[in-house]
This record gives structure tokens, C-alpha cells and sequence, in this order.
């Protein structure tokens, strides 16, 4: 086929003006439909803030900000939500922009005075994104307060703790639960760093130098409910940084989670036998009938990965782009951390839910916490302080007996006897054990190890109540840090609401 016959073949095929087929179907449907189904409210938001403005500043003159006004709530955004991507508009801003018009006439072209899209496309991402997040939090503080109820009911449930994958010490599983709860508070606290940075309003910048018109930035900020300005024109319709600070935080919750779905996998095996779930989230096998798959954990762990996945697509598409305004910080974009947000969001909810149903197997968890040698650290420090010796050769004392019996084949506790021990204190130190037969058994007991570790920090029952009471405690402050925040969002659309009601009065 020669050139110009394949060239005309393309153009027969793609059409001869914008979009291209292509260039519509690729980008501007799936933009399109992204639009209509996050941004809508939030771009009606933006023309009512901003008209009220103009009038206030005198830029318009009251009957047109009425005749705009009236445009505005005749708009049926029902309509737009539901209709297909039409290539006579460029995207959603043109299609409601000529609507507009079509309504009010061309007065309503005066709306865009002193505005682009693009700082008004950063304050509708903006917009979305704190909506978002804000909920994900929620659901994050609902977790939270599950974790904390469920660890109430364990802190005497005993279990073995781990490092390095192998049995260290006997702990308790509120102990471990607190840990898990402590993470997501510093996840909490990421986020509401995220959301002060996102929550900045970029109206007023324009295209890049802000404008000659006398607007008034400060009252737009006010009017959308945003906690500051970003001062820098070129920097607000430039800085893709609040969502790749939002994606790194969204990124490292679901990293935090992941290791502790990792966890509940490997206990939920018939081996470890920690725990068993409740049936709404186990699935049977097709073939074997004694199985039941943990498969909620599974799909956590896995979503969570995905959570990871598009979170550092975010990082990726805008690294080593160029510090301006550029769609690589937009429509293709966005999405990925919506989804991110979303599915940790599910995430937290069903996590949530199999934690507090699950039946937690407190006797094997005790019996094999007895069984370990991990309990004999507490014999070394007890060696210490009944003996007078170094914690060192204490050490050596104690090790030394556990490596005889796993030489005998011995690989319970319950073999390891005051005799051998004294035998071993004779080998290091050339003394005999001053520690009595009872002292010395005590000291082995998983129960009187967790007991003895009472410092902050500790399993110990009365630390861990102690511990878990003050979480709850901050419980309602961090809530209450939530409902301020969707309360000041809410009433400021609420008000922006009654400016269009005040519009359409008679």
C-alpha cells in the first residue's frame, strides 16, 4: 500500500477533526465518565462560589449574577451523570459551560472572569480528594475501634511472639493487636497531614499569573470550604505534590496492613491454628470437604497489594514531568488514587469485621507457648538477679542447657530441669544455683513472663488495660477532628446552596 493510500485510510478511519476516534475513545470518554461521575458537584460548587464572588466584588452586576444564578439551578445534573461523552464538547467544563449560555444567554459567559480551568480543575481535584480521604479516615478510626474492643478481650490470651519468622517470647495477643492499632494511628495522623495540604484553595491563580480582575481569593477560599490559599500562582496550578504526598500515605497504610494480613494468614493454617474464622468469610473447597479457605484474608492481603500498585502509579506518572500545569497530573491520574482510596477503604471495613467474629484458639495458643523455649529468657534475667552474676554468663547458663537438650532431642521446655540448669551454672561459673526449685519453674511460665513486663509498652495485663484505655480515650478527639472537618465542608455547601435559592427568589 502506498503512503498516501494508508494515510487516507487512517483519516477515513480516525475523522478529520478533533477528537481523533482514537484520541476520544483513549482519553477523553474515560475522562469524560470520570468527570461527570466525581467532579460534577464539585464544578457546580466552584461556579456558584465564584459567581458570588463577582457580584460581591462588583465585577458583574446583580441582575446578571440573578440571570446566571437561575442558569445554574436549572442545570439537571441527573442528566449530565447519565449522558455519554459528546465530541462536540471537549469535556464536561464545555458541555455545562454551554448549557449555561444556552440557558442564561451569553451573560453567562462573564463566569469564567478571572478564572481558568486550571485552577479551577486543581480545586475540583482538590475538592474531590479531601472528600475522599475523609472517609477513608473514617473507616480507618472504625477499625481502630474494633481493634481496640477485640484486644480487651485478649489481654490474657498468651501466644508466642516471633522475630525473624521463629519463636522469641511469649507476649499476649492483645499485646500484638496494640501494636497493629498504634500503626494505624500513625496512618491517621499521615492522612490528616495529607488532607491540611490537599485542603488548600488554588482559585484566583488562573492560567498561571492569576488575573487583572479584582477578584477576591481569600472569600473563595472561604465560600469552598478550603483552610488556606495556595499563595503562588504558578505553584497552584503546577504542584501535583498533595496528591503524591495523599498516594504515599494511602501507599504505606496498605503496606502497614498488608504485613498484619500476612500475619493472619500464616495463623489462620491448620498448623499454627490460631484462630478460626467466622463461616461469612471462609469459602469451601470444590473438592475437598474439610476445607475452609480463608479467602477474605487472601483478598485483603491481595487488595491491599493493588491499593500499593496504584498508589505508586500516581508517584510514577508524575515523576520527571515538568513543574507546570500538564495533563500528566490529571485526568489520567486521578483515578488511580480514587481506586487506591476506595479499596483500602473496603479493605478496613472487612478487615474490621472478620477480626471481631473470629474464634481465637486461647488453649493452643497457651499450650504452645508453654511447650517453647522462648520462655526461657525470663530464666536468664531471673539467673541474674538470684545468682549475683553477669546477665551474660547467665546467658550462657541458659543457653547452654537448651542446646543440650535439642542434642538429646528434647524440644519442650518441660524437659529443662532445675538439675540440668545447676549443672550448667557449676560448667560457667563454678557455683551451684542459689534460685529455689520454685523460683526457677515460675520462671519458665509463659503467664509469669508476660506478668513481670509491666514497664510502658509491655503485655502485662494491667499495662495493656492501661495501654488500651488510653487509645480510647484519644478515640473521640480524632473523630471529632473527622466530623469538624466534613461539618465545615458541608456547611459551606449548604450556604452555597442558599446563595443559588436567593438567586431564584421572585
Amino acid at each position: 500500500m502506498m503512503f498516501q493510500d494508508y494515510k487516507s485510510r487512517i483519516k477515513e478511519i480516525e475523522g478529520s477533526q478533533f477528537p481523533s476516534n482514537s484520541y476520544r475513545q483513549m482519553v477523553l470518554q474515560p475522562a469524560y465518565d470520570e468527570a461527570k461521575k466525581h467532579f460534577l458537584r464539585a464544578m457546580v460548587h466552584i461556579h456558584i462560589a465564584h459567581l458570588k464572588m463577582l457580584e460581591e466584588q462588583q465585577l458583574i452586576t446583580e441582575n446578571e449574577a440573578k440571570q446566571i444564578g437561575q442558569a445554574i439551578a436549572k442545570l439537571d445534573l441527573n442528566y449530565f451523570e447519565h449522558r455519554d461523552y459528546n465530541p462536540q464538547f471537549e469535556d464536561l467544563f464545555f458541555r455545562i459551560e454551554n448549557k449555561l449560555i444556552e440557558l442564561a444567554g451569553d451573560v453567562a459567559g462573564n463566569l469564567h472572569i478571572g478564572r481558568s480551568r486550571n485552577d479551577m480543575g486543581i480545586a475540583i481535584y482538590r475538592m474531590t480528594l479531601r472528600k475522599k480521604l475523609l472517609t477513608l479516615m473514617n473507616e480507618l478510626l472504625a477499625l481502630r475501634s474494633s481493634l481496640i474492643v477485640f484486644a480487651e478481650e485478649h489481654i490474657d490470651t498468651i501466644m508466642l511472639g516471633y522475630t525473624h519468622t521463629q519463636q522469641a517470647q511469649p507476649t499476649t495477643f492483645a499485646h500484638y493487636l496494640k501494636a497493629v492499632i498504634d500503626q494505624l494511628t500513625r496512618d491517621f495522623k499521615r492522612m490528616q497531614a495529607a488532607f491540611q495540604t490537599i485542603n488548600q484553595s488554588s482559585m484566583g491563580a488562573a492560567a498561571l499569573t492569576t488575573t487583572g480582575f479584582k477578584i477576591n481569593r481569600e472569600r473563595m477560599k472561604e465560600l469552598l470550604g478550603f483552610d488556606g490559599i495556595i499563595e503562588n500562582a504558578w505553584d497552584a496550578v503546577a504542584g501535583a505534590d498533595y496528591i503524591a504526598e495523599a498516594a504515599s500515605v494511602v501507599q504505606l497504610a496498605a503496606l502497614n496492613l498488608g504485613r498484619t494480613s500476612q500475619d493472619f494468614l500464616q495463623w489462620a493454617t491448620q498448623e499454627f491454628n490460631a484462630f478460626s474464622l467466622a463461616s461469612p468469610y471462609v469459602q469451601v473447597s470444590s473438592i475437598m470437604p474439610q476445607k475452609r479457605n480463608p479467602v477474605s484474608i487472601e483478598h485483603t492481603r491481595s487488595l491491599l497489594s493493588s491499593v500499593v500498585g496504584d498508589a505508586s502509579t500516581v508517584l510514577q506518572m508524575i515523576h520527571n514531568t515538568p513543574f507546570g500545569d500538564i495533563v500528566d497530573t490529571e485526568d489520567d491520574m486521578q483515578p488511580y488514587l480514587w481506586r487506591a482510596v476506595e479499596k483500602l477503604r473496603g479493605i478496613y471495613k472487612l478487615f474490621g469485621s472478620l477480626v471481631v467474629t473470629m474464634d481465637v484458639n486461647k488453649e493452643k495458643l497457651l499450650k504452645r507457648a508453654e511447650n517453647s523455649f522462648a520462655n526461657v529468657t525470663e530464666l536468664a534475667d531471673s539467673l541474674v538477679r538470684s545468682e549475683n552474676i553477669s546477665f551474660r554468663q547467665s546467658h550462657r547458663i541458659v543457653s547452654s542447657c537448651v542446646k543440650t537438650l535439642l542434642e538429646s532431642k528434647k524440644d519442650s521446655l518441660q524437659s529443662l530441669t532445675w538439675e540440668l540448669a545447676n549443672e550448667k551454672s557449676i560448667e560457667v561459673t563454678g557455683k551451684p544455683l542459689k534460685i529455689s526449685k520454685e523460683q526457677f519453674y515460675n520462671a519458665l511460665k509463659p503467664d509469669f513472663f508476660v506478668k513481670v513486663r509491666t514497664l510502658k509498652g509491655g503485655p502485662a495485663p494491667a499495662t495493656m488495660r492501661n495501654s488500651l484505655f488510653q487509645a480510647q480515650a484519644v478515640s473521640p478527639l480524632l473523630e471529632h477532628w473527622v466530623k469538624e472537618k466534613d461539618e465545615q465542608i458541608v456547611q459551606c455547601e449548604e450556604q452555597l446552596q442558599k446563595f443559588l435559592e436567593g438567586w431564584n427568589k421572585e
